[in-house]
Order: C-alpha cells, then sequence, then structure tokens
C-alpha cells in the first residue's frame, strides 16, 4: 500500500487530468486521498505549487515510461505510433474523455502565470522529446530529423487531446495519428541513415 505521500501525489495527478491546477482544491485531494489535511503542508511546505510540481514531475516521469514501453514494444516507427495512438483514443472513450494528460492541462492553464510550474511541464516535455528523439534515432533516423519527429509526434498528441476532449470524438486522434505517420514516412525517404 503507497504511504500518504504517495497517495496524495498519486491522487493529485488524477485530479488534475480530469479538473486542472485551478479546479482541484486541497480539501479535495486530502478526501481523496483518505489523508490528514496537514499532511499536504508535511510533505510539502510550500503548499499545492510545490505539490503541483512534485505531480508534474512525478506524472511525466510515468507517461514517459508508459510511452517508452509501447515505443520500444514496436518494431517500427510507424507501427509504434498507430500502436499509441489507437491506445490513447480508447483511454478517452473508456474514460469517458476525462482522462487525458496532466501535463498538458496544467501546462495549457498555468504557463503564463505561474514560472514554477511552466518550468516543471518544460522539464517534462524537454525530457519526453529527448526520448522521443532517442527511439526515432534507434529506428534509424538522423538526429535533427529524429528530435522533429519527436516534437511532432508529442505536440500531435497533446493538441489531439485537446480537441478529442472538447468534441466527445476520437476523430482528432485519428488524423493526427494519420498526420504523424505521413511525416515519418516522408522523413523515412529524406532522413540520411
Amino acid at each position: 500500500m503507497a504511504g500518504t505521500k504517495e497517495r496524495i501525489v498519486g491522487t493529485t495527478g488524477e485530479l488534475f487530468r480530469r479538473q486542472g491546477y485551478a479546479g482541484t482544491g486541497l480539501k479535495q485531494i486530502v478526501a481523496e486521498a483518505g489523508a490528514p489535511f496537514g499532511s499536504i503542508y508535511h510533505f510539502f511546505p510550500g503548499g499545492k505549487q510545490q505539490l503541483a510540481a512534485e505531480v508534474i514531475r512525478t506524472s511525466g516521469r510515468a507517461y514517459q515510461q508508459l510511452v517508452e514501453a509501447i515505443l520500444d514494444q514496436a518494431p517500427d516507427a510507424v507501427t509504434a505510433v498507430e500502436t499509441g495512438f489507437a491506445a490513447a483514443a480508447e483511454t478517452l472513450v473508456a474514460t469517458g474523455y476525462a482522462d487525458a494528460c496532466p501535463i498538458a492541462t496544467v501546462a495549457l492553464e498555468v504557463a503564463s502565470t505561474d514560472e514554477t510550474l511552466r518550468e516543471a511541464t518544460a522539464e517534462v516535455f524537454a525530457a519526453w522529446v529527448a526520448s522521443g528523439a532517442t527511439r526515432f534515432e534507434r529506428w534509424g533516423f538522423a538526429p535533427d530529423d529524429a528530435r522533429r519527429l519527436a516534437i511532432v509526434l508529442i505536440t500531435s498528441l497533446e493538441g489531439a487531446f485537446v480537441l478529442c476532449r472538447a468534441a466527445r470524438s476520437t476523430e482528432a486522434m485519428v488524423a493526427a495519428a494519420s498526420a504523424v505517420t505521413a511525416a515519418i514516412r516522408a522523413a523515412l525517404v529524406t532522413s540520411p541513415r
């Protein structure tokens, strides 16, 4: 069983995915985590901002590991993208379009108003780009193409999450997967190996 701090972090990540940063209150966090209210300030003396920064980094690592597992199992980049985007679409449908990425949700809310949380989200996105680029390089793409494709993958996926949630449809996820695979196929033709 997870300790109190881990329950608080996990619960906060779940709430951020569904409600965002501003829509998630400390009382709700401790109630859903089954933790005493004072435990927030015991583990996070900086309050909600410090908790949010840790949640962003922790969730970012967890999502990175999940995506890496999908990518590493695929025989090639196109199959990896098709598998990953299909899984994202299935998750959205299964959760009533409520379960998307907490990093993007928070980044959209606070990037212009909270430097601490902007930096935390930027660190996570930078790690994701580096991880994706590494995988594209393993599939034989030149470093510049690999980095560009990783950025295209992440921006397409995150943008698709936003559109899918708003429309309550996976159409944007399907379109994004198609666009990313087209970019990969085009790079296969031009990328020196």
